[in-house]
């Protein structure tokens, strides 16, 4: 009676939860969709958009999704304003390619002063219809940090002689503009992805008429500008104090879009500017794909899976585990995962569950712990800045995974102290309440009903105690 009592709260508590979430996710898609439809037919205007932080799938789905629905309103021109130090490379040549393939200019403008435009920041820039840059701002550094960072790529003694031109053009490396610099004395793999990064930005430069040579300096060597420092080395475009004075600069400037060469008509600087902001969707899905979160969902998904398994019927941890574990897997999959480090914390996890099980004496929930934190630190395969998983929260799960494992050991070691007892003996000793008197005695114990026999005349709710047990009979005797 008690369990179903239980469980019937429990059912009432999700149902009621269910209710709530669903109730704000109606509110909050019906403030969108009335947001969308007071946007829908604005007319002729400039639409805002607003990249803040690393590049992502997140973001590439906000700009791609949002410019669609702006084009759908009216949209004569997107501004982009680009505060980042960087992303994957995945999500920026999708942003690229969309942006390559518009009908409407895209200005992107690195602002507000103290922003940059870093790394993948850099080729967005390039790739825009019109490059802008407030002042006390940067770009460059687009060397790939993967490889920047591998193990192999050495660099050159700090007292080695400079090669001659005459040794350098018997190597083939005549052409300065050309050259490999640091990345001819990696291996074959970072020579490839620089040399590819290269050809990539340099075809961007050369289709909007820009620096060519200064991006293929931003790859090789990470050399970097400053807003008048780019102007002047034709790398962008304008440099403008605020966006009143860059819409002043875009009248009759001469764009190449997808359709062809064309000018901005000479009257962008009238309409007005709507900025359009990231939706819910946009935000659930920056929430999701934060290594942070994901990683944090992924050991939840395990470890509720885990517990199902210990306590069939339990029916929470499963629900949550399996949740948990989609919303996972959904992020990781357009995250740069390294599989082996995922494998390592799926394993790590079921090591230190299997602790409760086997009799190991710490070997097993050790080497979990370890697996876990190797796992943890190899499972984003990525030096980009915010697409890692932090250290502090890997530290925090493996002291948590510790102190659980200590606690394992400490309950197997005081299980294995008690005095072992005979199983037809296990209810001697214990007390009892009288539920039923006629036809039969009936005695409760941990809601457990038992059938009893008493040689003494008994109440119902008096508390017997337990002094023999005969299979499923109970001899009982006054408390």
């Amino acid at each position: 009676m008690d369990k179903r009592l239980s469980k019937g709260v429990l059912a009432c508590l999700l149902l009621l939860a269910q209710l709530f979430f669903a109730f704000g996710f109606a509110q909050e898609v019906s403030h969108s969709e009335e947001t969308e439809t007071s946007q829908e037919g604005i007319g002729p205007h400039i639409a805002r958009l607003s990249i803040d932080g690393p590049i992502g799938p997140a973001t590439t789905d906000y700009l791609i999704r949002t410019s669609d629905r702006a084009r759908r309103s009216g949209a004569r021109l997107f501004i982009v304003t680009l505060d980042t130090p960087g992303g994957l490379d995945a999500a920026t040549r999708d942003i690229i390619q969309h942006i390559l393939a518009s009908d409407i200019p895209y200005v992107t403008y690195v602002t507000p002063a103290g922003a940059r435009a870093a790394s993948a920041g850099t080729y967005i820039l390039y790739a825009s219809h019109v490059a802008a840059m407030a002042p006390s701002t940067t770009l460059g550094a687009a060397t790939p940090v993967q490889i920047g960072g591998m193990p192999g790529q050495q660099e050159p003694p700090q007292n080695a002689p400079e090669k001659s031109e005459e040794e350098t053009e018997k190597k083939g490396g005549g052409d300065k503009g050309h050259e490999t610099h640091g990345a001819s004395e990696g291996s074959a793999m970072e020579r490839k992805v620089i040399n590819d990064s290269v050809a990539y930005i340099r075809g961007l430069a050369q289709r909007n008429g820009r620096n060519a040579d200064w991006a293929e300096k931003a790859v090789r060597d990470a050399a970097t500008l400053t807003a008048n420092e780019a102007k002047a080395e034709n790398v962008v475009d304008l440099v403008a104090d605020n966006e009143q004075q860059l819409l002043q600069q875009l009248p009759n400037r001469e764009v190449i879009l997808v359709s062809g060469r064309e000018q901005i008509a000479g009257s962008i600087a009238t309409l007005p500017v709507v900025a359009y902001e990231p939706d819910w969707r946009n935000e659930l899905l920056s929430l999701i794909t934060n290594p942070q979160v994901a990683y944090l969902l992924l050991l939840i998904g395990i470890y509720g899976l885990i517990f199902e398994g210990y306590s069939p019927g339990a029916i929470v941890p499963g629900v949550v585990g399996v949740i948990c574990l989609l919303l996972a897997f959904y992020a990781l999959q357009v995250l740069p995962v390294n599989y082996a480090g995922l494998a390592l914390i799926i394993v790590g996890a079921l090591l230190i569950a299997a602790e409760l099980f086997v009799p190991s004496f710490g070997a097993l929930g050790i080497g979990g712990v370890v697996a876990l934190v190797i796992g943890s630190v190899l499972l984003i395969d990525s030096d980009v800045p915010g697409m890692r998983v932090s250290k502090t929260l890997i530290g925090t799960i493996a002291a948590v995974s510790g102190l659980a494992l200590l606690g394992i050991l400490y309950a197997v070691g005081r299980s294995l102290r008690k005095p072992s007892v005979p199983a037809n003996q296990a209810m001697v000793g214990r007390t009892a309440m009288v539920w039923e008197v006629e036809p039969d005695l009936l005695v409760k114990i941990d809601g457990e009903i038992w059938r009893a026999h008493s040689e003494n005349l008994l109440t119902e709710g008096q508390l017997v105690t337990v002094t023999a047990e005969h299979g499923l009979v109970l001899q009982v005797a006054p408390e």
